[in-house]
């Protein structure tokens, strides 16, 4: 360690003198102010080299970002065409395979049976209806699914006698129909509930007997 003390620095000088007339070699002088501005130095450059690793740190942290920026695209446009995909192959939604999908609607085909209230308050708890059918398109998708057993359908006249109305609003009295010959007929006052009979035909049926049931809900959006 250099002491910078006054007796010190005079030994110092002595000592590089005795040199020079021992050896008779040439040597820059020790002075005190070379080696004052060597310690004042030091703690200067300690300085600039930590600033230099901080940027050097900021720069490598930079990069990091940056590449993670350039990939974030690439994996926003893997997940949109693995929704894509999803959508196409079940657009009902993934997790509701059980739902069939026909033009702008999925359709729920119940593999239990229950009377016509029990099914429509299944329906409600899986956010939907019991199906109603507005046309012969319509018709035929669900007749084709049904296999020849029955199943309820959102029509009742049980508020009002003969007075038909589907479960959504729909006018009963302008919509598609397609009743069995002789049908409804209220047999023995107690049918006001209405399902598709084996081959596709609907029949009224008292609301209290059990059969399959078909749920419908929107696409989701």
């Amino acid at each position: 360690m250099f002491i910078l003390g006054g007796v010190a620095y005079e030994q110092q000088v002595s000592t590089d003198q005795e040199h020079l007339e021992e050896t008779g070699t040439t040597m820059a002088p020790r002075t005190r102010d070379s080696l004052i501005s060597w310690w004042k130095l030091k703690p200067h450059c300690l300085v600039y080299l930590l600033l230099a690793l901080s940027y050097l740190l900021i720069i490598i942290l930079f990069g990091i970002v940056i590449s993670n920026e350039l990939k974030l695209p690439s994996e926003v446009k893997k997940l949109h065409t693995q929704l894509q995909i999803n959508n196409e192959l079940f657009p009902c939604g993934s997790r509701s395979r059980e739902w069939e999908y026909f033009h702008g609607g999925c359709y729920f085909f119940s593999v239990q049976d229950a009377t016509w209230h029990t099914a429509k308050d299944h329906c409600e708890e899986k956010n939907s209806t019991l199906v109603v059918i507005h046309d012969l398109p319509k018709q035929n998708f669900l007749q084709s699914r049904t296999r020849g057993h029955r199943h309820w359908i959102g029509l009742t006249d049980e508020n009002n006698e003969g007075q038909w109305r589907w479960i959504d609003g729909t006018s009963y009295r302008t919509s598609f129909k397609n009743w069995k010959t002789g049908e409804p007929n209220n047999y023995d006052r107690g049918e006001d509930c209405a399902l598709m009979d084996g081959p596709g035909i609907w029949n009224d049926m008292s609301c209290n007997s059990k059969a399959f049931y078909v749920c419908e809900k929107p696409l989701p959006s």
